[in-house]
């Protein structure tokens, strides 16, 4: 039996599907401010969410995997100031913009929104 590789894992990167890439990628870009790590031209682009945290951005056309109208990923971003990044955003006017909330059971402060073709983003905060 082989043993699992003991070299640690170098990146992770979590890939999502879009039928409009460029809209996608100038949405994670500009809005998002995550810049760019990997540059795989017209297949995908993948930006820097935090270190060793990645998200691929796929144009659905060329990628493994179909665009999906019922999204069932959430990406997830932990910050330091979840206030000062829901003043960004609103004034952004992104999509489905939620009201903050709370949650004591797990320890967050938080809301959502939608990226430009419905993924669900959650900007959340520790509180403990």
């Amino acid at each position: 039996m082989t043993d699992r590789p003991t070299t640690p894992n170098v990146l992770a990167i979590t890939f999502l599907y879009y039928k409009d890439l460029p809209r996608a990628f100038a949405f994670y870009r500009d809005v998002m401010g995550f810049p760019l790590a990997i540059d795989q031209g017209d297949l995908a682009k993948i930006v820097r969410i935090a270190p060793n945290a990645h998200l691929g951005l796929v144009d659905e056309a060329k990628g493994m995997n179909d665009w999906q109208e019922d999204k069932c990923v959430q990406v997830c971003v932990r910050v330091e100031d979840v206030d000062a990044w829901y003043a960004y955003l609103a004034e952004k006017q992104v999509a489905g913009l939620s009201e903050m909330f709370e949650n004591d059971k797990i320890g967050i402060r938080a809301f959502v929104f939608r990226d430009p073709e419905g993924y669900q983003v959650e900007i959340q905060q520790a509180t403990r």
